[in-house]
């Protein structure tokens, strides 16, 4: 018996729908997932075949298991990779011979340590939220305050903003070089700490004021705020947004990659500010902010200095040393984030002698700009930071200064502490204070001064 037309139109209306519903469906973004850090370190684990990681040492000097600090037991490794010998075994003998030497490192970096940052990154737009005019330490300035909005078109579910905050002198009479300072923002509802003990302003200059003394400016930028510290945050930010809410694989980026991005995003705004010359930008960080503005010296080359304030083991510090902060304690549950997923493996089943790379590739990747490595008295800030480890990262990164016709450290052998090394393009000073670049900053300025400042030559 034939079918009527007026049986079939309303069974292909149906179908019509049932398929527009399933594109919808398919079109729908996937909803973001929730992982405490431990549980996603543990999905790295199981991704990687890892069934358990050499655990790390204490940071309490007292406790059991204290990290090293006696320096006859610190080297047990034979030695570094070399960053003048190609991966074939070949050297590397020309400028030129270099640049491809230098994609090798990258290349290790990328895999192992840090982590790629994804092709399709979103993009940033930037709004000046507020311009005022203050005054600090006597000088006038001009502050503006600003948001860079991640384009988050092809993922809705999440959103990033970049906090960034600009300063320049009022009465410059032109562009002026400026340090980006990756900062530290207080949580909600959370004051401040004083600035003295009794909440009195420091009798010294601050160093936005020594900046400004200088005729130079200064940003504020916040790495948090586009990316957390944390491994609960690696589905959102911006690796999260990237990923469209889904967790890393091995050779994703990690929080420190994710924050020298944002490094380089604000020197894409800079290079729009005609109170700025962005040829003469520079980035400080201390602590894990020290190792964030290490790797982005290392990868953003329109960066012209880096003052590298406390960085340790994953930042300026040979990994290699058996002394202070070790592989096993950035690969935890706590600080994983920081690095490709891939870099837990070299806490079980492979060790830090089998990275590819170590601490003086990274400083040689920013060859042939200046790199002032600043770090703290072992008597104030302990031994955890590892000075001595940072300092022969910087020997070690030398020969790459010098074949590029640079020069690198002043001396071989470990210098006293307060004494300044900066007669090179790799510079190194510890001070006698804590956990802090602040009593580094006048040699910094002196030693940037022939790069950035007025008479240097650009």
């Amino acid at each position: 018996m034939p079918i009527s037309a007026t049986r079939i139109l309303p069974v292909m209306a149906v179908l019509a729908v049932f398929a527009a519903e399933q594109a919808s469906a398919q079109a729908s973004p996937a909803p973001p997932v929730a992982l405490t850090a431990e549980e996603d370190h543990r999905r790295m684990m199981a991704l990687l075949g890892i069934d358990s990681l050499r655990p790390g040492p204490s940071g309490n000097p007292r406790a059991p298991n204290a990290a090293n600090a006696d320096e006859s037991r610190a080297s047990p490794y034979a030695s570094l990779p070399d960053p003048l010998v190609f991966n074939d075994g070949k050297p590397v003998r020309t400028a030129a011979e270099w640049e491809r030497r230098r994609a090798e490192i990258v290349e290790h970096f990328d895999r192992e340590v840090y982590g790629r940052v994804p092709r399709d990154v979103p993009g940033v737009r930037w709004e000046v939220a507020s311009t005022t005019r203050e005054m600090n330490g006597g000088v006038p300035v001009i502050v503006k305050k600003l948001v860079g909005r991640v384009d988050n078109r092809a993922y809705p579910l999440r959103s990033v903003a970049i906090d960034l905050t600009v300063t320049t002198p009022a009465d410059a009479t032109g562009p002026v070089p400026l340090m980006i300072n990756f900062g530290w923002a207080p949580p909600p509802g959370m004051r401040p700490p004083p600035v003295s003990a009794n909440g009195a302003a420091p009798a010294a200059p601050t160093w936005q004021q020594q900046l400004l003394a200088r005729g130079w400016g200064y940003a504020v930028l916040i790495p948090t705020s586009y990316q957390e510290d944390s491994g609960a945050g690696l589905t959102r930010g911006v690796i999260g947004l990237a990923n469209r809410g889904q967790p890393r694989r091995p050779d994703d980026w990690g929080a420190l990659r994710a924050w020298a991005w944002g490094a380089s995003r604000a020197i894409d705004y800079l290079e729009t500010d005609p109170a700025v010359d962005a040829r003469r930008v520079g980035i400080e960080g201390l602590s894990r902010y020290g190792k964030a503005a290490i790797v982005a010296m290392a990868y953003e080359p329109r960066l012209a200095i880096g003052f590298i304030g406390s960085s340790g083991a994953g930042g300026a510090k040979i990994l290699r040393r058996v002394f202070g902060e070790q592989v096993e304690n950035l690969a935890s549950s706590g600080e994983y984030h920081w690095f490709a997923g891939n870099f837990i493996r070299y806490a079980g089943p492979l060790s830090p002698t089998d990275l590819p790379v170590d601490a003086h590739e990274l400083i040689s990747l920013c060859a042939p700009r200046p790199v002032f490595i600043s770090v703290g008295s072992p008597a104030v800030e302990g031994q955890w930071i590892d000075a001595r480890g940072m300092f022969i990262a910087g020997v070690h990164a030398g020969p790459v200064y010098r074949l590029l016709g640079r020069r690198g450290l002043d001396a071989d052998q470990f210098p006293p502490q307060e004494t300044t090394l900066a007669g090179g393009e790799i510079a190194f000073r510890q001070h006698a204070g804590g956990h802090t670049t602040g009593p580094n900053w006048p040699a910094f300025l002196d030693y940037a001064q022939r790069y950035i400042g007025p008479a240097a030559s650009r």
